[in-house]
C-alpha cells in the first residue's frame, strides 16, 4: 500500500498530541475509504484497522503519545492532509470539520437506523450491562442519567460514570444529562461529547428527586428555558442534541411542546407516552396515541417509551405509532434479550452478565440490584436466597447467591410435572426471564386512583404491616432503633422554617434564621450570641 502520511516531526520544534475527538472526526473522512495504519513513534506500535475500530486505536495511540510524549502518525492510501497549524487539536488545524448530520440523517447514519433500544437507568444502565444488552438484540444505548452540574465540576465523576467507560464495542452511545441552567448543561455536554454520538437532555423524570432539582419532567412547564438550553446547545456541540419527554395529559400541548422542542434544534425525540403523575403503582398504561400524534407532527426520528415487555410489543408499537424506533427500560431490565424475541432460563443471562463485570467492573449495589430484577420472580418462591443476596458483600459472593438460584431452579425443574401450569398466574416458570406486572394501587381505593404518591402509598402499607421495607432495612442495622413516634423526643418549631428552634434564641427561631433577622434588623440574640449593637464588654455580660 503506498502511504501517505501526516506526521507530527513536520513541524519544528512541536509534538502533536491529538484528542479522542480528533480521529473521530478523521473516522467520518476515512468511512468507506478502506484500512488505515495509524503509527507510533515513540513507543513504536502500529495498529491496521478497518475505520469501525479507528477510536480503539486512536485511545491507545494517545494514552501512549500523551504519557511518551511520541509523535504521532497517520497514513492512508490514497488521502493526504495539509499538517496542522496547531499541535493541540483537528479543530485549530487545516483540516475541515465534518458537517454535523441531523435527524434522519443521523438517525440512519451514525445510529444505523437503531429501532431497539435500551433506555437510560440510573445505576442500571452501566457499560456492563450496555454490552450485555447489545450482544441480545440492542442497538442503541444511553448511559444512565448524569447530574450535570456535578459532571462540570467533579474530575473524580467524570471518571468514574462516563471517561474509564470507553469501549469500542459500546457504540452507538448517547449520553443523557439532567440539568436546568443552559450553560452548565452545555460545558458538561462539551465534556462529554467526545465519547458518544449524540447528548439527551431528561425531560422524562418523574422522581421526588428531580421535583427537589427542578429537573427531569418538572421542567416541561419551562418552554422559555428549554428552548435556550436546546438552542445553545445545537449551535455549539459537535455532536446532536436530543431529549427525552413525557407527555401531557392533552395531546394537542403534548404536540405543541414537542414541536418547540424540534424547532430549538432537537434531533431525536423519545416520548414516554406517561405523564410525570402516573408512576409506580399508579404507573398505568403508557398512551401510544398521544406518541402517534407526536410522530405525525415532527420531522425528526421519534422513538416510543411505554408498554414494551416482548418484542411483539416492539413490532406493534412501530406499526401502530409510526415511530422509528422503540425504547425499554423495566422490560429490558427482566429479560436483557427482549429484542432478540427470546425468553432464555435466568441463569443464562445471569452467568453472561457476571462474566462481563468481571471485565468491566462496575458498584457491587448494580450488580445486586440486576440480579434482583433478573431472579425476580425466583426469588418470590426462594425467599431465604433473597435474604442471602441482600447481606452480600463481594462479587464473588452474589456470583454464588446466584449459582445456588440456579441449583434451585433446576430442582424444581426436575420435579415439574407435565401438565402443570406455573404459579401465580406468570406467563411461564419462574425460571424464565419474562415481564415483570407491576401491581396497581389496590382494588376499589377512590383516594389511592386520585393520585397519592408512592411514598404515601408504601408508609401506608408499612404502617399496616408493622414497618415498611426501609426501616425493617434499618432496624436489622441497629436492632435498638425504635420507630415508634410517641417515643420520638418533641422539638419546638421555628417560627419561620418549622425547624427545631435554638432552645436560647429570643425571637423563637432555628440558628439560620436567627442569624438572618440579627444581620437583616441589627438585633441582639443573647441566647445565641449575637450581638450587633452592644460592645465587646457588654457580650460577656449579656451571655453570663
Amino acid at each position: 500500500m503506498q502511504e501517505r502520511s501526516l506526521s507530527a516531526n513536520c513541524l519544528e520544534g512541536t509534538t502533536w498530541l491529538p484528542s479522542t475527538r480528533s480521529l473521530y472526526l478523521l473516522s467520518s473522512i476515512f468511512h468507506g475509504a478502506g484500512p488505515f495504519s495509524v503509527e507510533l513513534q515513540c513507543p513504536r506500535i502500529l495498529f491496521f484497522a478497518a475505520p469501525q475500530t479507528v477510536r480503539s486505536a486512536w485511545q491507545c495511540a494517545s494514552a501512549f503519545g500523551t504519557s511518551g510524549g511520541g509523535a504521532l502518525r497517520l497514513s492512508h492510501s490514497a488521502w493526504r492532509l495539509p499538517p496542522p497549524s496547531c499541535g493541540s487539536c483537528w479543530r485549530r488545524s487545516g483540516v475541515e470539520r465534518m458537517p454535523k448530520l441531523q435527524g434522519f440523517e443521523f438517525w440512519s447514519r451514525t445510529l444505523g437506523g437503531a429501532r431497539h433500544v435500551v433506555a437510560p437507568m440510573v445505576d442500571q444502565s452501566e457499560l456492563a450491562w450496555r454490552l450485555l444488552s447489545r450482544r441480545h438484540g440492542a442497538q442503541l444505548c444511553y448511559t444512565p442519567m448524569l447530574h450535570a452540574q456535578v459532571f462540570v465540576r467533579d474530575a473524580n465523576y467524570r471518571k468514574e460514570n462516563l471517561y474509564c467507560d470507553v469501549c469500542p464495542e459500546d457504540r452507538p452511545l448517547i449520553v443523557q444529562f439532567c440539568a436546568n441552567d443552559p450553560e452548565v448543561f452545555v460545558q458538561a455536554a462539551l465534556l462529554a461529547q467526545d465519547y458518544c454520538d449524540a447528548i439527551d437532555l431528561n425531560l422524562g423524570c418523574p422522581q421526588m428527586i428531580a421535583k427537589r432539582g427542578r429537573y427531569g419532567a418538572f421542567l416541561q412547564e419551562e418552554w422559555d428555558l428549554l428552548q435556550r438550553m436546546i438552542l445553545l446547545a445545537h449551535e455549539r456541540l459537535s455532536v446532536p442534541v436530543t431529549c427525552k419527554i413525557r407527555v401531557f395529559p392533552e395531546i394537542d400541548k403534548t404536540v405543541r411542546y414537542a414541536q418547540m422542542l424540534e424547532k430549538a434544534g432537537c434531533q431525536l425525540l423519545t416520548v414516554h407516552g406517561r405523564t410525570k403523575e402516573q408512576k409506580g403503582p399508579m404507573a398505568g398504561t403508557a398512551s401510544w396515541e398521544h406518541i402517534k400524534a407526536v410522530r405525525k407532527a415532527v420531522g425528526i426520528p421519534v422513538f416510543a417509551n411505554g408498554n414494551i415487555r416482548c418484542l411483539q410489543d416492539v413490532e406493534r408499537c412501530i406499526q401502530d405509532t409510526g415511530v422509528q424506533g422503540v425504547m425499554s427500560a423495566e422490560g429490558n431490565l427482566h429479560n436483557p434479550a427482549l429484542f432478540e424475541g427470546r425468553s432464555p432460563a435466568v441463569w443464562e443471562l445471569a452467568d453472561e452478565y457476571l462474566d462481563i463485570v468481571r471485565q468491566h467492573p462496575c458498584p457491587l449495589s448494580y450488580v445486586r440490584a440486576h440480579l434482583f430484577k433478573l431472579w425476580h420472580h425466583t426469588l418470590q418462591v426462594h425467599q431465604q436466597l433473597r435474604e442471602e443476596l441482600a447481606k452480600v458483600k463481594t462479587l464473588e459472593g452474589v456470583a454464588a447467591v446466584s449459582q445456588a438460584l440456579k441449583l434451585r431452579c433446576q430442582e424444581d425443574m426436575a420435579r415439574q410435572q407435565e401438565g402443570v401450569r406455573p404459579a401465580d398466574n406468570l406467563p411461564a416458570f419462574h425460571w424464565i426471564c419474562q415481564p415483570y406486572i407491576r401491581p396497581g394501587p389496590k382494588e376499589g381505593s377512590k383516594e389511592n386512583s386520585s393520585g397519592r404518591s408512592k411514598r404515601a402509598l408504601e408508609e401506608e402499607e408499612g404502617s399496616m404491616e408493622g414497618l415498611s421495607k426501609n426501616k425493617l432495612k434499618k432496624q436489622l442495622r441497629n436492632p435498638h432503633k425504635t420507630f415508634d413516634p410517641s417515643l420520638k423526643p418533641k422539638y419546638a418549631k421555628c417560627d419561620q422554617c418549622g425547624n427545631p428552634k435554638g432552645n436560647r434564641c429570643v425571637f423563637n427561631l432555628c440558628r439560620g434564621c436567627c442569624k438572618k433577622r440579627a444581620f437583616r434588623e441589627t438585633a441582639d440574640c443573647p441566647g445565641e450570641l449575637r450581638l450587633l449593637t452592644h460592645p465587646p464588654a457588654a457580650v460577656r455580660t449579656l451571655a453570663s
